[in-house]
């Protein structure tokens, strides 16, 4: 069995497409959506990042005003940093890159982020307002994977989900998102982690498998059954290297999995900037 591939390019050409026709109708009424970035530090893989979003920023029409604080900076300066950003008018969507070096509380920070301008979807109050099915921006990975998963016209609805990690950025909301009541969610979703001895046992019974663990290699090809969608959304970095959760063996298993690279990640991307497209709409009074 050769899995089909469901690279992320195509969906997040897709979100854009929609979003492109948006941003031009909020340049014409004067309203340039701006997503500010902060950056504290100089983890290599986090400038490449910001500047992946400046790039795709400017490319949509978009403004993106960056502020970059050395690696030794105190708390009060962050917390600071933020609140400009909070109280730009120019500003409809803010990026606080993680991981901040280890001197800086990254939660008590993200805290003083404005909700509605939080495109990471990461504060709070927006994972509240997940938790209860409320309007506000969803965490990025997640939001891109269920729009993938819709895409490539995978079943969903009804189905079991296995979700490998219980982290905040994706395993939590992730679970949070497809367990709710819409026909791209509203499966069964089991969330596991390596704190379970015999986790392989819920990913084998699951017909979507989705790693989001942030251990390389962690999902071999004797943890899911034959023909599962299998989708790879932690990663790790050694360096420039990309390190995925999947183990790339699980292709000649698996019905159908995202590839390596250029899966989950475009998604992500594309959810960032439909988040701030959003934020912009509704503070220039054209939300849908």
């Amino acid at each position: 069995m050769t899995a089909k591939l469901m690279p992320g390019g195509p969906v997040a050409d897709a979100v854009f497409a929609d979003l492109i026709p948006r941003i031009d109708k909020l340049r014409a009424s004067g309203h340039t959506p701006g997503l500010g970035t902060l950056l504290v530090g100089d983890d290599d893989a986090s400038a490449r990042y910001i500047a992946m979003k400046q790039a795709k920023a400017g490319e949509l029409g978009c403004s993106s005003p960056h502020i970059h604080l050395p690696a030794d900076a105190e708390q009060a300066t962050v917390i600071a940093a933020v609140r400009a950003l909070n109280d730009d008018p120019e500003i409809d969507g803010i990026l606080f890159q993680h991981p901040a070096p280890p001197q800086i509380d990254y939660e008590a920070a993200l805290a003083e982020l404005d909700p509605d301008k939080d495109v990471d979807g990461l504060h709070p109050v927006n994972m509240g307002r997940l938790a209860l099915m409320l309007s506000g921006p969803v965490p990025c990975t997640p939001a891109g994977i269920e729009a993938l998963l819709a895409f490539y016209e995978i079943p969903v609805a009804g189905h079991e989900v296995c979700i490998l990690g219980r982290g905040m950025t994706l395993g939590r909301p992730l679970a949070l998102l497809l367990s709710q009541k819409r026909p791209t969610a509203n499966a069964a979703v089991t969330v596991v982690h390596t704190g379970v001895p015999d986790w392989p046992s819920y990913t084998r019974r699951a017909g979507i498998v989705i790693a989001a663990a942030g251990v390389p290699g962690i999902l071999a090809p004797e943890h899911i059954s034959p023909g599962a969608v299998v989708v790879g959304g932690g990663v790790r970095y050694d360096g420039r290297k990309l390190l995925a959760d999947v183990d790339e063996r699980c292709e000649a298993i698996a019905g159908a999995i995202t590839p390596r690279v250029g899966g989950v990640g475009p998604t992500t991307i594309a959810m960032l900037f439909r988040n701030l497209v959003e934020a912009a709409e509704r503070r220039a009074g054209m939300a849908r």
